[in-house]
């Protein structure tokens, strides 16, 4: 399979369903099908070469989707844009990874105004919804093509080893750094999704994406396209919207950060609509609050799961399934709620030290990966896939242990532990001890200098509304459950966390609030 023989499987399926819709237009199957045929032929008669860089710049717009697939059909290399970076660093990366081709929304003209003539190797730049920029549109594309020799231009027997993305990294400590995502990375990673996010319920599928389709929520629609079912698209993450969407449109599937996650509680406990469609809520991209699942569970029934992964692995490392869920909120193995679930069946996972002996069971050490999710390198960087593959392994960066019954338990990121007094203290168990208290929306504990303890345990915490809790009850709180050293010297509320494009907690951008011109041995 290559990834555009998942939108053709649910093309055959059902020609006349929805394919993808938005708040102002939609595309069924067929429809979507023709475009793809017309705007790949349309840039290959440009010039277009197979494994050029096509970049979509652009929100969450159905012509988006469609020039995406596009990009599949036409044997090109998807690179995603996130028009939530900043100018700099999205022009910082399209000139890092060659980009030939951009199409983008009207919304960011002044944008890619600005960033227009710092590519050097650009062919052509299109905007998808109108006609009224400086730039050629959409329709330019195909407006010569000949249906009689209209044909499909990807390759049908491309190798496994071909790029399908140039996929940005979070670039928390620099410049985002690309990872060349191959056919086999991302074909294992939708047989995963179909196994495990799908199952055997195929029928009705209705997937909401409200975080960037430039992230996750954008790379796992070939999922649900390939069993037909619609992709619903809303600009931006608003709880309330979200929860009557779910209710309107009857939705099945929808993946959210463990942030959104938490918003869209906190709304829910309010706000009286009927989820019942939902069959699953995917959480990802960092790690979960035990009780914040419970929660999930009690509001919206057994339909929470969560899956871990990164970019250069991609999603599916382990997989934590709503049964395993509600069962461990009913009391069987309830340390399962701290896990991301068991490893999938094509990765192998291994905890090693930092001379890479691998840990025993229930050990920790850095989680460390093989298999056909693994990607192949960071593009044009030698050094840092060097850096990544020691010991023939690739390190994940994160801290972690396995269980006698095989599932993964994370217990920080390499850079986000704390050393204190020679103690190594680790932020995310800090965290969740926070979260546990029904008073706290979201939270970041971060080290801040200290001349007597190297490292201070800080806390960052955002109340619920209508909330009052005090810095010396939540302190003495945490202390009973998490003992003296891991309990913050100090706690801020704020009113709001910075967070990344993507929607994870920016805890470089704390951080630098409180070190200033001091130094750190991690950012």
């Amino acid at each position: 399979m290559r990834p555009i023989d998942y939108f053709d499987r649910g093309v055959n399926k059902d020609p006349n369903g929805v394919f993808v819709k938005g708040t102002e237009r939609s595309y069924k199957f067929s429809e979507a099908k023709d475009l793809t045929f017309k705007i790949a032929q349309g840039l290959r008669k440009k010039g277009l070469e197979k494994g050029d860089s096509v970049a979509v710049y652009a929100p969450n717009d159905p012509a988006a989707v469609v020039c995406i697939f596009s990009i599949f059909r036409a044997s090109g290399i998807w690179i995603p844009v996130n028009t939530r970076n900043d100018v700099s660093s999205n022009a910082q990366y399209l000139t890092y990874v060659s980009t030939k081709w951009l199409f983008f929304h009207s919304s960011v003209i002044n944008e890619v105004k600005e960033i227009a003539p710092k590519l050097t190797e650009i062919k052509g730049i299109f905007c998808l919804d109108s006609s009224a920029t400086d730039f050629p549109c959409l329709q330019e594309i195909f407006s010569d093509y000949d249906e009689e020799f209209l044909s499909d231009q990807s390759d049908p027997f491309s190798s496994p080893e071909e790029i399908f993305s140039l996929w940005p990294t979070g670039g928390t400590t620099g410049p985002s750094k690309a990872v060349e995502m191959l056919n086999r990375n991302i074909c294992a990673m939708y047989e995963l999704g179909l196994r495990h996010y799908i199952g055997a319920d195929t029928d009705d599928i209705v997937y909401l994406a409200v975080a960037p389709i430039t992230h996750a929520a954008g790379v796992i629609i070939p999922i649900f396209t390939a069993v037909a079912g619609t992709t619903l698209l809303l600009p931006s993450f608003d709880p309330e919207e979200v929860l009557q969407t779910i209710e309107s449109k009857k939705v099945t599937h929808i993946f959210l950060p463990p942030t959104a996650f938490y918003a869209l509680l906190d709304v829910a406990s309010n706000l009286k609509t009927d989820t019942s469609s939902l069959r699953q809520i995917l959480l990802g991209a960092s790690p979960v609050s035990p009780d914040k699942m419970k929660q999930g569970v009690d509001t919206f029934g057994p339909v929470i799961c969560q899956c871990y992964g990164q970019v250069e692995v991609p999603m599916l490392i382990s997989w934590l399934s709503p049964e395993h869920v509600s069962d461990a909120c009913q009391g069987n193995h309830p340390e399962r709620l701290k896990s991301c679930g068991r490893v999938t069946s094509p990765t192998l996972v291994s905890i090693l030290d930092k001379e890479g002996n691998t840990m025993p069971t229930g050990q920790e050490g850095e989680i460390c990966c093989r298999g056909s999710l693994v990607t192949r390198a960071y593009y044009r960087n030698e050094e840092a896939t060097k850096e990544a593959r020691r010991f023939g392994w690739h390190h994940t960066g994160d801290i972690g242990y396995l269980d006698r019954d095989g599932f993964l338990y994370i217990v920080d990121r390499i850079k986000d532990m704390i050393i204190t007094g020679g103690f190594n203290v680790y932020a995310t168990e800090i965290e969740k001890s926070i979260l546990a208290h029904e008073e706290i929306l979201e939270c970041a504990v971060i080290g801040v200098p200290d001349a007597k303890w190297g490292e201070a345990v800080k806390a960052i915490a955002v109340r619920h509304s209508g909330k009052i809790i005090t810095e010396e009850k939540l302190i003495v709180a945490i202390k009973e459950a998490l003992g003296s050293v891991k309990t913050p010297k100090s706690i801020e509320f704020w009113e709001s966390l910075p967070k990344t494009a993507v929607g994870k907690v920016d805890k470089k951008l704390i951080r630098e609030r409180f070190w200033k011109k001091k130094s750190r041995n991690v950012n």
